[in-house]
């Protein structure tokens, strides 16, 4: 879907199921998009460094949430042209600020973890 750039939004609204902010927030917070840009924090990552870096993806997931990011704009794509092929993702201006907001969100549940974990055992235990 293509929109016109007269008709481009000055502020998304992502409780709007029309509003493309939506999709975008899809890209970041699924399963891969937001590990994927938190990864990328510490640089500039080839495809195979991203893949061994986030446990459980796969090379399809991962380069189809690649290409998401990038179409996004919060991620940069540069590919060499050498033998073998060698390509490597770094995040953009806004994929930085983007990744940053994410590394807070990562660090909190790292740290609750033990909390969340024992309220799910909890309400586990009454809905037996």
């Amino acid at each position: 879907m293509s929109i016109q750039l007269a008709k481009l939004p000055e502020r998304g609204n992502v409780f709007n199921e029309d509003c493309p902010s939506r999709e975008i927030l899809g890209h970041i917070t699924g399963r891969w998009g937001g590990l994927i840009l938190t990864r990328l924090q510490d640089g500039t990552k080839r495809f195979s460094e991203l893949r061994d870096g986030i446990g459980g993806v796969t090379e399809k997931m991962l380069a189809q949430t690649l290409k998401h990011l990038e179409r996004d704009g919060l991620v940069e794509r540069k590919s060499f042209p050498v033998i073998p092929p060698r390509v490597e993702y770094t995040l953009t201006a806004s994929g930085r600020e983007c990744a940053k907001r994410l590394a807070a969100l990562n660090r909190w549940i790292e740290e609750h973890v033990k909390d969340v974990l024992l309220c799910q055992r909890k309400h586990d235990r009454k809905s037996a």
